[in-house]
């Protein structure tokens, strides 16, 4: 499009604006803007090669109409949020293709024939983009690995990192600067730095890690204090600004764990050799040096770059060891560091830290990387001594760089700020909280904080501590970096920044390099430091979102082994769809749909009690109660976990489980068929003929109105759940025999009609018919009708008839009007035309062809009002002579000849009562179509002309039925 065109389209003054790109699902995107209230939405056709994340220049071409949004066009794209993918190749003579199997909307990237590096088609692989076509717009990229499909684990961890934006591999220019990079430390980089070689000192580490940053040493002054000291890998020594390494460690910003592997920031000739603090080798260090008491009151302290020498390493469970049995390697110094690191804590805590306590889950696996094991990790006492050692150096540092100006202006610096909880979601937490007990002062922040730990303290052991922890984490703001130093108040601290984990994180990076200018008196302000900050807390973002999917797949691929198995559990999350449960033993998580809870009950999000709430019950599922689940579902694809309630599995009548139900009853094809087979409705067959005999009138069978004994549960689901006040009678409807017991038929109506809806929910929820199968509510031809003969149709009670009749309005009196045949021949055809309410639906299903017996002896009274009735032209002739009273008063015998038609049609035939009374009732109002109604009425019923409507007898009248 040319620019005068672009200018005719959108006139007047462009606006452009920053952003970062959100790609949905259906392929629309919002650019969010800073300080925009709403973001600007972009159609697909112009974004323009944008991918998810990427961070763009938007045009707006349509301006907001009320409330809605801009429309944009993406003009250039600043920054990709990713270059790597991985997929499947697709290799022919001179190029291939990466089809790619994650990201929204990725074209698939075109490789040349000398950049597959040996892929072949079929193959996994990790491609690069290292260019997009101007002219095709389509991503050229070059294959960098190829994956082992065979080894799912390895496979999986791969695609997690690339999703979250992380290479794989460093790139060809780091590696040959790495190669150059000199081991030896000289004396002349001795000589610049204070020597700690002689004093003792030590590291306290995981047991499997390999990337020892930090060090701890002590020693006793002449004038009765303690020298400790921090020191910390000197990495800002051998990462250079400007170079390839410095550059990439820029990119990464930091390490990622996952469960069987870490991605470093930097190359393990660094993080693993040059920089680690390995025990016995002469160490290149950051230190901050601190002259205190056994009180923990700091009397001195110095910053600056040292020199160690590491005499021992102790994981911490070593270290508990020896705070534990006060026996072992330097138990005195650990002692005493014990000591001063529990005063601290308790006088941060005393000074407005918020003291959360958090677990955190370790998989034990196997050679290939399987988990064999989950391990919970606790946070005693050696965790702790190293925590208040390393907070205190990072508040020290960040202390010394705030108090430095320059032109009365601060340094640019990276600064660790943690804002004061978000009003509104204090408040809502607040009320939560009261509701167990606890009040909460919200005036200030420091009464906040006083709150919150007084809560913590007191909630210690109780069945809320897990819940109210939980939300009272999510209530606070995130923790970010940048250079406005607002303190951070999780912590209580007014000046705080990292500087004590340089190997991992690269703000830590940033800090050496400030903190030693400073220290030299030569500062350079950077300019990007904030860019530089908001980039580093955006990929810790991403390495926390790639740490919980690699957590996740681990729990999936470990609880497969128990799909179909029971556990206690606890609701740690709630949204409008269902909720999560975290298993008590295991800690996984997994998701409870809406769907899978009471299908007759509507639940409703309720936001300020974090709960779903049923309509009608009242039911609650409440974050942080105690549930019993099982699991039904373990997708690895997806990272997915399902539970079904326990509770809700085992009331359903017995049933035995089967977890594959669950993947059927999503299928939508199959579920309507499940649910027949379930409610043992078989497929429609004709049945033979039968001669009519009269019998006599079957009485109402006896059926226990006794609750049976719940399904044995786990006792913590009525404490959790309002479980329903009527269990289905399943086994009481079923065992009763109405050819067995007698009872008067009319003197019990109000207990009929309780025995109807009792024996409704015996099983599974109803499926009401569809209009699709309404040809199998006519009469069939004599040849189908003979193939039933002597089939048994599942027996019913007969007292059921009566509660249909009851819902239909009238009771069922007999009457003589001339009517009555046709609306009973008008009550078999019917319900094809025109389909019953849903509750009429229900109680036609309980009705068994048997229970029109019962009525059988007062048909003759129906057989000569037919008689009588053969002087009329046709049966709509005889309708319109019929008054309204007479109408009504037919309804009853109408009911009772279709009853007596079920001997001879299907079951799901004979019960249809209510549209017979809508026949009789609404036959009057049309006098003029006399000839034409019963063919209007049999609408559904081709093989039933109008002219067998007209009956002479009632033998004649039924053959003629059945022609």
């Amino acid at each position: 499009m040319s620019k005068k065109k672009k200018d005719k389209k959108h006139p007047g003054q462009k606006k452009t604006f920053r952003g970062v790109v959100e790609l949905t699902r259906s392929g629309m995107a919002f650019v969010i803007v800073p300080g925009l209230a709403r973001d600007i939405m972009v159609k697909q056709k112009n974004l323009h090669t944008a991918l998810d994340k990427d961070e763009v220049l938007v045009d707006v071409i349509k301006h907001a109409r009320g409330d809605g949004r801009q429309e944009g066009i993406i003009t250039d794209i600043l920054k990709r949020n990713k270059t790597e993918f991985t997929g499947t190749l697709q290799v022919s003579k001179s190029f291939g293709f990466l089809i790619t199997e994650k990201g929204m909307f990725m074209p698939d990237i075109y490789i040349p024939a000398n950049s597959l590096n040996g892929g072949k088609s079929g193959d996994k692989a990790v491609v690069k983009v290292v260019a997009w076509g101007e002219k095709t717009r389509k991503p050229v990229g070059e294959v960098i690995e190829i994956l082992d499909a065979s080894d799912t684990n390895d496979l999986a961890m791969k695609e997690i990192l690339i999703e979250a934006g992380f290479p794989l591999s460093f790139p060809a220019e780091v590696m040959t600067e790495l190669a150059a990079m000199k081991e030896e430390i000289t004396e002349t980089e001795v000589r610049k730095r204070k020597d700690c070689r002689n004093i003792l000192t030590f590291t306290i580490d995981p047991v499997d890690a390999k990337d020892f940053d930090d060090a701890i040493s002590i020693r006793p002054l002449k004038n009765g204090l303690y020298e400790i000291g921090v020191h910390i890998a000197d990495v800002s020594h051998y990462v250079v600004p400007g170079t390839e390494l410095d550059k990439e460690a820029d990119r990464r910003a930091t390490s990622v764990y996952l469960p069987d592997r870490v991605l470093p920031m930097l190359p393990e000739k660094i993080s693993n050799e040059l920089c680690s603090l390995r025990p016995h080798e002469d160490k290149l260090t950051f230190s901050a040096i601190f002259q205190m008491n056994e009180k923990g009151e700091v009397k001195h302290h110095w910053i600056g770059r040292t020199i160690i020498h590491s005499n021992h390493r102790f994981t911490y469970e070593d270290a508990q060891e020896v705070i534990e049995t006060k026996e072992g390697p330097y138990q005195q110094e650990i002692l005493l560091l014990n000591k001063i690191a529990q005063t601290l804590r308790q006088e941060r805590f005393a000074h407005g830290a918020i003291n959360f306590s958090s677990q955190e889950v370790r998989f034990r696996l196997d050679e290939k990387g399987k988990p064999i094991g989950i391990v919970i990790k606790e946070s005693k006492e050696a965790h702790q001594l190293i925590e208040e050692f390393m907070l205190l150096a990072n508040r020290t540092v960040a202390t010394y760089v705030s108090k430095i100006k320059v032109n009365k202006q601060s340094v640019p610096f990276p600064y660790r700020v943690h804002d004061t909880p978000d009003p509104d979601k204090l408040k809502v937490f607040a009320a939560f909280a009261g509701k167990f007990g606890y009040k909460f002062d919200v005036s200030n922040p420091e009464s906040i904080a006083r709150s919150f730990n007084r809560m913590l303290q007191l909630v210690q052991g109780k069945p809320e501590q897990h819940v109210l922890e939980t939300l009272g984490i999510r209530t606070m703001a995130k923790a970010i970096y940048t250079i406005e130093n607002v303190g951070h108040y999780g912590l209580g601290f007014e000046d705080y920044c990292h500087f004590t984990s340089p190997i991992r994180r690269y703000p830590d990076v940033l800090v050496h390099r400030v903190v030693a200018e400073c220290l030299a008196g030569d500062i350079h302000p950077d300019k990007q430091m904030e860019k530089k900050c908001k980039h580093d807390s955006e990929m810790e973002r991403k390495a926390m979102e790639a740490e919980r999917a690699a957590n996740k797949y681990k729990q999936v691929e470990y609880m497969q082994q128990y799909i179909g198995h029971t556990f206690d559990g606890v609701i740690s999350g709630v949204a409008h769809f269902g909720f999560w449960v975290e298993t008590v033993d295991t800690k996984c998580e997994g998701l409870v749909s809406i769907h899978n809870l009471n299908r007759k009950e509507e639940f409703v999000f309720n936001e300020a009690e974090y709960a779903l709430v049923g309509q009608a019950s009242g039911r609650r599922f409440r974050i942080g109660e105690k549930v019993s689940i099982r699991v039904v579902a373990a997708n690895l694809a997806k990272r997915q976990l399902d539970y079904e309630l326990d509770s809700e599995l085992a009331t359903e009548a017995g049933r035995e489980f089967r977890p594959e139900r669950r993947d059927e009853r999503r299928e939508g094809h199959r579920d309507r068929k499940k649910k027949k087979q379930k409610h043992g409705q078989q497929p429609w067959q004709p049945r033979e003929k039968q001669p009519f005999k009269p019998q006599p009138a079957a009485a109402a069978p006896v059926v226990s109105l006794e609750i049976p004994p719940e399904p044995v549960v786990d006792q913590v689901i009525p404490e959790t759940h309002v479980v329903d006040v009527t269990p289905p009678p399943s086994t009481s409807v079923t065992s009763a025999s109405p050819a067995t017991t007698e009872a008067p038929v009319k003197k019990k109506k109000t207990a009929k009609k309780e025995t109807a809806e009792k024996a409704a929910p015996a099983a599974a929820t109803p499926v009401p018919a569809p209009v699709a199968a309404a040809p199998e509510t006519a009469p069939a031809s004599p040849e189908k009708i003979k193939t039933n003969k002597g089939k048994k149709a599942p027996v019913q009670p007969a007292a059921q008839t009566a509660p249909a009749a009851e819902k239909a309005g009238k009771k069922t009196t007999p009457a003589t009007s001339v009517a009555v045949k046709p609306a009973a021949k008008a009550a078999t055809k019917k319900p094809a035309a025109k389909a019953a309410p849903a509750e009429k639906k229900k109680a036609v299903k309980t009705v068994a062809p048997k229970a029109a017996a019962k009525k059988a002896v007062k048909t003759a009274t129906a057989k000569a009002t037919a008689k009588k009735a053969a002087v009329s032209k046709a049966p709509a002739a005889k309708k319109a002579v019929a008054p309204k009273a007479a109408a009504k008063k037919a309804a009853v015998p109408a009911k009772k000849a279709a009853a007596k038609k079920a001997a001879v049609a299907p079951a799901k035939k004979a019960a249809v009562k209510a549209p017979a009374k809508k026949a009789a009732v609404k036959a009057p109002a049309k006098k003029a179509a006399v000839a034409k109604a019963p063919a209007k009425k049999a609408a559904t019923s081709a093989k039933a002309p109008a002219k067998k409507a007209t009956p002479k007898k009632a033998a004649a009248a039924k053959k003629k039925t059945k022609k």
